[in-house]
């Protein structure tokens, strides 16, 4: 089985013709575009306007007219472009190990021998006149690898676990089988019978989009349901039954827990897009609680650029001998990319947004996604871009839905030269003519960096990967670059003059920055008070309908979410790879923040629920500071348990009391086991507090439990604070 392989016309992506490239075969006009974001909900625009809020446009443009700012023009610049586009070749340091070979399928899966990665045309799977019509119109003529040896499977109901380089047409690899058995299916039994599930709203919107296309001259019917869009609109669309359903696996459940006459009785096929992202732990127990609601007897195809070899998840999927395809390995590095690493050392990570902007304003001037670690720092460099006159949009979770696909579209169109986003968009979006991606943050795994870079370089065009990696992120880049398979990265050198003068306009743009983001914060709080407004009216007004309607449930509870999210910490704590080990400065900082607003929640909790909580905290640092002596490992077994420590304390003091007293009344504590019992607790109580304590000071504590009336007796349990 050859792994290699070249492109012979796009796939997935929309046909873009280049006559200077003889790799693609030149085509008319009359090719379509899978693509279309602006169809799936109104425009940003429209939504401003219904809502009563002004853009980020508007406000930085309003920001402008009251300063204007003396932006440097690239040409008059007098750093010469050679400076700036000094490149080194990277080298690792000495004793780094080489790369490891990832081993072969383990034996759960179903050998592959024999299957074929090529073939000449779509002709040669037996698809459907509708279908080879379809690609057709798309413009898709000879099958990549991944669709050559998935397609005949799929065809035949095999389950499939496919690997393939991004941009090798994994959408349409499951598309096209599914669309030829859903020809076959009984129409007059109307029912959902394939069901599609991906991590990121976009990406649905982007496989509803392909679907649609391929399956134009049928009457296959698709629906698409995730976050953020209508859900009275996705329950009708539900009800009627549709033949493939495109999904993100919340909102799914939502729909199958509380709609109406919504199940997957009769689903026949399972398709998990990104699947190593869908089974980790963000949504693994989502997927795990779709998987029990569907049938047992189904094809299950799992697809991703870095596909886990994991059995056990693919075990608990019910998967029956899957046939494992790798059309490449999964580190594997485009021939077209070029991966450079910015170094941000000391005093330049203050100044790390001035160092993107020289890079942005001389040597990648347009098509670019720029990748944040966080959505407030997406919005901030959105604003930067917007004050220095730069064509930019941006993506992240802060934004409604109609403005995120909105920031595709115009992307996409080529009406904004920038796009600023997190890791939203890092799978899956095929954005054709992606010169380079930019790392402002450092992707936090292997995997994380393949999907982002994947975003260009795509379908054997070329583009550019850059990395802006500072003193922390060092390590983690060194094991990336070890990983990827065939990787030369570039040390690329931006020029300090550029940086300084890009550093003295950020440090003259704050106030208007400040300004743009107070004014946000006020917009949102009226909006929030309309809201609460609203929603006070609409309860007055239609009490008795809204009280009628059953209660909306989920199948994790809040107590779940919360041990969920905790397990997720711990693995990532004690994860082996390097990726989770090391946490960049900037991921420091967010847990930093992410503390202190815990305690600025916390200062405004009743007065009782503080108390709880500081009692809680002292109980962890009492339990951790016991399990390091002796006297704790050898008698403290009963704070082992989950008890807190302070229900131990007052247990073993009443005990204390109530053997004095049995003393005192001159009973014979040798005659009964409960006293007996009373005495050992006594010996406990003595070593848990007064460990510390001298001789001395342990003396004078025996000889005042002597007398009658002890000041140091415990009187009541509300003098302790409880769980």
């Amino acid at each position: 089985m050859d792994s290699s392989f070249a492109f012979e016309a796009p796939s997935d992506e929309e046909p873009e013709l280049e006559p200077d490239n003889e790799k693609w075969e030149k085509r008319g006009d009359e090719s379509q575009s899978p693509w279309d974001f602006s169809s799936y909900s109104e425009s940003a625009a429209e939504e401003h306007n219904r809502r009563k809020t002004t853009s980020v446009e508007f406000k930085i443009s309003r920001a402008l007219q009251k300063c204007a700012l003396s932006i440097p023009n690239p040409k008059d610049d007098e750093i010469s472009d050679s400076e700036h586009h000094k490149q080194e070749d990277y080298k690792t340091e000495e004793g780094d190990d080489e790369a490891e070979d990832g081993g072969d399928p383990k034996s759960f899966f179903a050998p592959s021998d024999g299957v074929s990665f090529h073939a000449n045309s779509f002709m040669e799977f037996s698809l459907s006149r509708p279908l080879l019509r379809s690609c057709e119109a798309l413009g898709y003529t000879m099958p990549t690898p991944i669709q050559a040896a998935c397609i005949p499977l799929a065809m035949a109901g095999h389950d499939i676990c496919g690997s393939a380089i991004t941009g090798s047409g994994k959408t349409a690899a499951f598309t096209l089988p599914t669309l030829e058995r859903l020809l076959y299916r009984p129409k007059h039994v109307p029912a959902i019978r394939v069901l599609i599930l991906t991590p990121a709203r976009e990406l649905a919107v982007q496989v509803h989009s392909m679907v649609e296309k391929l399956a134009q001259f049928t009457d296959i019917r698709c629906c698409l349901v995730v976050g953020g869009l209508s859900t009275k609109v996705q329950e009708a669309m539900l009800r009627s039954m549709p033949d493939i359903v495109v999904a993100t696996p919340g909102r799914m459940i939502d729909h199958l827990r509380n709609s109406l006459s919504v199940d997957l009785d009769s689903l026949a096929v399972l398709i998990l897009d990104e699947a190593d992202r869908l089974l980790e732990l963000g949504f693994r127990e989502a997927i795990h609680e779709l998987v029990r609601m569907s049938p047992k007897r189904r094809q299950t195809m799992l697809f991703s650029a870095t596909m886990t070899e994991d059995v056990d998840e693919l075990i608990k999927l019910s998967m029956t001998r899957p046939f494992y395809l790798k059309a490449n390995p999964s580190a594997e590095r485009p021939a077209s990319l070029t991966e450079e690493v910015v170094r941000i050392r000391g005093i330049r990570e203050a100044h790390q947004e001035a160092v993107l902007l020289a890079l942005c304003s001389q040597t990648f001037t347009s098509n670019v996604i720029i990748f944040s670690g966080t959505k407030l720092a997406a919005h901030r460099l959105r604003i930067l871009f917007g004050l220095v006159g730069f064509k930019a949009a941006e993506l992240h979770g802060n934004l409604t839905q109609n403005q995120r696909l909105d920031a595709m579209e115009i992307f996409k169109k080529k009406e904004v030269d920038f796009l600023i986003a997190t890791d939203v968009i890092a799978r899956g979006l095929d954005i054709v003519g992606v010169q380079a991606v930019i790392n402002f943050s450092c992707p936090r795994d292997v995997n994380n960096y393949v999907h982002r870079v994947g975003r260009t370089a795509r379908a054997g065009r070329e583009g550019y990967a850059v990395t802006f990696v500072t003193d922390n992120d060092w390590p983690l880049m060194k094991a990336i670059a070890k990983k990827r398979a065939g990787s030369k990265f570039k040390s690329r050198t931006v020029a300090e003059q550029s940086i300084n003068k890009w550093s003295q306009i950020i440090e003259q743009m704050e106030d208007q920055v400040s300004a743009i983001l107070q004014e946000e914060k006020e917009e949102m709080a009226f909006r929030k008070a309309e809201m609460e407004a609203a929603k006070a009216e609409n309860m007055v007004e239609h009490k008795d309908e809204i009280f009628s309607r059953p209660k909306r449930t989920w199948f994790v509870t809040e107590k779940e979410k919360k041990l969920l999210a905790k397990a997720a910490k711990a693995s990532m704590g004690k994860g082996n790879n390097l990726g989770s080990e090391v946490i960049s400065a900037q991921q420091a900082e967010e847990l930093k923040m992410k503390e202190k607003r815990k305690r600025e929640r916390e200062k405004h909790l009743p007065r009782k629920k503080r108390r709880k909580l500081e009692a809680a905290r002292e109980m962890l640092e009492d339990e951790n500071e016991l399990g390091n002596s002796k006297e704790v490992n050898e008698k403290g077994k009963e704070g082992k348990s989950g008890i807190p420590i302070v229900e131990i304390g007052y247990r073993r003091a009443k005990a204390i009391k109530a053997g004095k007293r049995a003393k005192e009344a001159g009973r014979n504590v040798k005659r009964s086991g409960k006293v007996k019992h009373h005495q050992s607790r006594t010996e406990e109580m003595r070593d848990l507090f007064q460990t510390d304590m001298s001789e001395k000071q342990q003396k004078r504590n025996l000889q005042r439990t002597g007398k009658k009336k002890a000041k140091t007796s415990f009187k009541s349990k509300s003098r302790y604070k409880r769980r």
